[in-house]
């Protein structure tokens, strides 16, 4: 099974390059000060969903009820 997997999916070395991280941090910061803000925010609205897990379907602002009788 795993000679038919490695078949099906090959690897295209020419979409990306090796570079150094100073080299990598400047082209990170050039290319999202060429974005407008709204691009960044939703880009950054994305990471935040990611790491934390957010689901809006499930995740809600949560109702405190306190229940008081009279006697």
């Amino acid at each position: 099974m795993t000679s038919m997997a490695n078949s099906r999916f090959t690897l295209d070395t020419s979409s990306f390059s090796v570079t150094s991280f100073d080299e990598a941090e400047d082209e990170d910061r050039d290319y999202w000060l060429s974005v407008d803000p709204r691009t960044r925010i939703a880009a950054l609205e994305q990471m935040r969903q990611i790491n934390y897990g957010y689901d809006p379907a499930s995740d809600r602002i949560q109702r405190v009820i306190e229940v008081v009788q009279r006697s």
